[in-house]
Parts: structure tokens; C-alpha cells; sequence
């Protein structure tokens, strides 16, 4: 730490009741009900505990206190830090400070902070707990076959399950704060020897230099803060996912992961616009069934952007169509325009999604009835809406929840929009100049410095044929080129398996007796 920020600093006191007096000016015990300070003497010394009541686990303070209150007179007259906190307190996850400010940084956190009159250290003990849910599978991101359990709002749960997948001594989990009133834990995650060295840097940088007072919207709020200066560009630069198996995945290729506490999305980064179309359910089945279901994905997402603006074009303009798709297009076009039905059609399918998002479970599904038959089909009944144009809208809405990444989702649905006006005002010219500024947005956009839009620009057969066509695993060993990575060789030097036989139990632990047969 930089001197000038320890000289802002206050030092704690050997005096305990100076301690007690500048916590009491900081905290406001007596406008605090949750903030709770203990008195007590330990050893014939007066102490002080302090702790928050929601996150102390008190199993483990009564274990500690035993211990402590235990102790003699004798036993801490001489080096009583020292003594108390190398051998008298019996716990694992201690810490000490002498600063009035990270001390109470670390209880508001959650831990137990241990004023001792005659000692200027506080001690901090690790017995929080959370309030947090299982882990559970994510609404977002369901698979058929595969694990069922989903990161949560608890930080250390989210790293426990990373680690479960990656037993990988190299695998780093750097921890920082952020926010100068929230103090929001933020955990950075990459594999030392396998991510860019110059990414982490920047992603550690650029986390670091976070100047607002709070985060209370977590990882959105750190996505806007590390990646200034394109607000307005609406197409997500990195990619968010609640299964441990998919960040552990990108883990591997040399990706870099921002887990922020409270939140059960991980940031993944730097991605292009094909991670957004990656699912896990690709690589939970046979490669032959995996191309089959990513071509499915391909074309439904395509289709959710242009099948509504080219129908609405073929209506507008029916002289570009040949002869044999003369078919195309309504016998009446009904009391509303065509391209206004679209548009309302489309701000109609928002509202009842929008509705269903905020409407009770057990409401959810009498929303979507109602929207169905008594908006969509009295519509068509009464004449107001062409039967084609609710067909073609509900079309486009499944190839929407085709789309893996639901914020990738959003923006093909601006973009379906887009062009629906483009085509309403200027017909093929404006379809022309509509695809164009699209691919020009996803052409000029990049993530971390690296094209969006790779490896169609910069073009690279190689990489374009791997997002095309899922390949077995066996043969999936290079990690991808536009990450830079470190080590770019997948496989590397075989190492060869354990043998698990008789002589082995359930937990893979073997007979000792057959080890020093072996031996012999």
C-alpha cells in the first residue's frame, strides 16, 4: 500500500477504551440494531467484540470463546498478541490489522473483529456466514443431460465450484474491492499460464480504477465501469453465464472470468459475437447431434433478424420476387398498414414479455393465454391484423429464444426493428443500407481490443469452421488464436491415468496394503 493512503489512516490504540470510543463515533452502535459489541474479559484482560448479527455464525463464536475464556491471568501476561493469536485462538481463518478503517471495512463484511485493552492489532476472525440459496440449475441456460448446479449469489460458492471443475494449481482467483461505500468483492479468475498476461493486466486495471460510491447493481455496473466509452453500443462485449461448466470451459481456452459478489452471473472476457451463440447442450450430445442442433440455433437466430423485414419487403415491393414466390404476401392487407402492424406486433410482444417477467408464477401462463387468443386472435378476427403478420412475428420471437445469450437476444431484436423501418421507409434500399450499418457496427466493435465480428473479420478459415462445425473433443486441442494465450496447445504432454481397480474404494483412495505390495 502506497504511504500517502496509510497516512490517512487512523492507528488503533493500546487503549481500549479509545478504541471503544472511535468505533462508537464511526459506527453508531445505538442507531445500528444489526451492529452488536460484546464486552468481556479474556485472560484478566477486558475485551472487545464486534460484529455484525446477520453474518456471525454463532456455532463457531461459542467454539472460540470457550477457548478464550478458559485462559488465565499467567497466560497472557507476557506477549499477550502474540500469545492469543498464534496459540490460544484455535481457528484457521485469522487476520490482524492495526488500522481503525480496514478494521472496519472487515466487519462490515461479515467477520468478528477482537479489541484486547494493551494491544494495538485488532483481530479478525472468519466466522461469517451467508444467507444463500443451494446451488441450482439456471433458467437461462438449461441442458437436457449435464450437472444441475448453478452459481449463486455467494462468492466463495461461485469459486468452490470452479475449482471443483479445475483442480489446477495455476488456476489464480485475485481478489479486489470496488466502491467506496458498497466495498463490493470482486474476484478475477484466469489460469496463470494459459490467459494473456496483457488482459489480465488491463482487467485488473481497469477494476482497480474504479471511482463510484457503490455497486449495488453488481456485474452490469463493473461491465459499464471496464468497458467506457461505448455505452450506446447496444451489443454485449462480454458474456454473462450462471453454469460453472461453460466458465470453466472458456477457463481453458484462456479466457478471463469477473465474478461480483451478490450476483449469480460471471463475466466472461473478452468474447466475439459466436460466444454469444455457444450452448452447452452443443457439447452434451454426439458431434454429429451437436452440428445438427448448432445449425438449428444458426438459422433460427438469423431468421429472428431478417424473415419479418424481408416478408415486409416482399409486400412493399413484390417486383423483386420471382415468379415462383409469387405466392408471398396477403390477399388483404386489413384495416392497419402492414409495416405499422409489424411495428405494433412487435412492441406488443415486448409488453406481454415484459408482463410475464413481473406477473406471479402462478399468473404467468393466463398472461400468455390471454395475449395469444384474446389480442392476437380477435385482432385478426375483427380485421385490424393479417393472419400472416402474427405468424411471421411469432416466428422471429422463437428464433429470439433460440438465442443463447439473452442479451444478445435484446440486440437482435433492435436490430429486427431497425430494419423493419429501414424497409418501411425506403424499401430495398433502405434493407441495403440497414444490413450494412449492421455488419459495420459488428465489424468496427471489439471487446478487450480484439474484433467482434472474428473470425469472419479478420477472416480465419480455421476458427470459422470450428464455430460451424462441432468438433469431438479429441480433436479440439488448440485453444483459440484471437485470445492470445499463453500456452495455445490444449493437450500437451499426456499424463497417464490412474488405474482404479479393486484395490480402490469409492472415493478413488487406495488400499494401502496394496501400495506396499507394490513396492516390494
Amino acid at each position: 500500500m502506497a504511504p500517502a493512503a496509510i497516512e490517512d489512516k487512523t492507528s488503533l490504540s493500546k487503549d481500549l477504551k479509545v478504541n471503544q470510543d472511535l468505533l462508537d463515533e464511526k459506527l453508531a452502535f445505538d442507531k445500528n440494531f444489526d451492529l452488536v459489541r460484546r464486552e468481556m474479559e479474556i485472560g484478566g484482560k477486558k475485551v472487545l467484540m464486534v460484529f455484525v448479527d446477520a453474518f456471525a455464525n454463532a456455532d463457531l463464536m461459542v467454539e472460540i470463546l470457550q477457548k478464550l475464556t478458559a485462559l488465565d491471568r499467567q497466560d497472557l501476561s507476557v506477549d499477550a498478541f502474540k500469545k492469543l493469536f498464534y496459540q490460544h485462538i484455535n481457528y484457521v481463518e485469522v487476520d490482524q490489522t492495526e488500522y481503525l478503517e480496514d478494521l472496519i471495512e472487515k466487519m462490515l463484511s461479515g467477520p468478528l473483529v477482537l479489541l484486547v485493552d494493551g494491544i494495538d492489532h485488532g483481530i479478525i476472525l472468519d466466522v461469517r456466514t451467508y444467507p444463500a440459496r443451494s446451488p441450482q440449475e439456471p433458467d437461462l441456460e438449461k441442458v437436457v443431460r449435464g450437472s444441475r448446479d448453478g452459481f449463486t449469489e455467494t462468492l466463495v460458492f461461485n469459486t468452490a465450484l470452479i475449482r471443483r471443475r479445475i483442480r489446477d494449481p495455476k488456476l489464480r482467483m485475485e481478489y479486489i474491492q470496488a466502491g467506496n461505500r458498497s466495498k463490493t468483492d470482486i474476484v478475477i479468475s484466469y489460469i496463470e499460464d494459459v490467459a494473456n498476461e496483457d488482459l489480465v493486466q488491463t482487467i485488473r486495471e481497469k477494476i482497480s480504477s474504479i471511482n463510484i460510491d457503490g455497486l449495488p447493481m453488481a456485474e452490469k455496473a463493473v461491465e459499464e465501469l471496464i468497458l467506457p466509452g461505448s455505452y450506446w453500443n447496444p451489443l454485449p462485449r462480454v458474456r454473462y453465464t450462471e453454469r460453472p461448466d461453460v466458465a470453466a470451459i472458456h477457463l481453458l481456452e484462456g479466457h478471463v472470468l469477473v465474478m461480483v459478489d451478490t450476483s449469480p452471473s460471471i463475466m466472461i472476457a473478452p468474447v466475439t459475437y459466436f460466444h454469444h451463440l455457444q450452448h452447452a447442450e452443443e457439447y452434451r450430445q454426439s458431434p454429429s447431434i451437436g452440428i445438427y442442433l448448432r445449425w438449428i440455433r444458426f438459422i433460427g437466430v438469423a431468421a429472428s433478424i431478417i424473415l419479418t423485414p424481408l416478408w415486409l419487403l416482399a409486400v412493399l415491393q413484390p417486383q423483386i420476387l420471382p415468379n415462383w414466390l409469387s405466392f408471398i404476401g396477403p390477399d388483404k392487407v386489413g384495416k392497419v398498414p402492414i409495416f405499422l402492424q409489424f411495428l405494433i406486433a412487435e412492441i406488443a410482444v415486448d409488453m406481454v414479455r415484459m408482463a410475464t417477467i413481473h406477473t406471479p408464477t402462478a399468473l404467468a401462463t393466463a398472461v400468455g393465454i390471454i395475449a395469444a387468443l384474446l389480442i392476437g386472435d380477435m385482432a385478426v378476427g375483427v380485421g385490424l391484423f393479417n393472419a400472416e403478420v402474427i405468424m411471421y412475428t411469432a416466428a422471429v420471437v422463437v428464433g429470439n429464444y433460440l438465442t443463447p445469450s439473452y442479451e444478445l437476444s435484446l440486440v437482435n431484436r433492435l436490430f429486427r426493428l431497425f430494419l423493419l423501418v429501414m424497409v418501411g421507409l425506403f424499401k430495398l434500399p433502405g434493407m441495403i443500407i440497414g444490413l450494412a450499418l449492421i455488419m459495420a457496427l459488428l465489424v468496427f466493435s471489439k471487446s478487450f481490443g480484439i474484433p467482434y465480428f472474428w473470425p469472419v473479420i479478420p477472416f480465419n478459415a480455421k476458427a470459422l469452421l470450428n464455430i460451424l462445425i462441432r468438433k469431438p473433443v479429441p480433436t479440439s486441442n488448440i485453444r483459440p488464436k484471437i485470445v492470445h494465450p499463453r500456452d495455445s496447445d490444449r493437450q500437451g504432454v499426456p499424463v497417464p491415468a490412474r488405474k482404479v481397480g479393486k484395490e480402490q474404494g469409492k472415493n478413488g483412495n487406495s488400499n494401502p496394503k496394496d501400495k506396499n505390495d507394490k513396492q516390494k
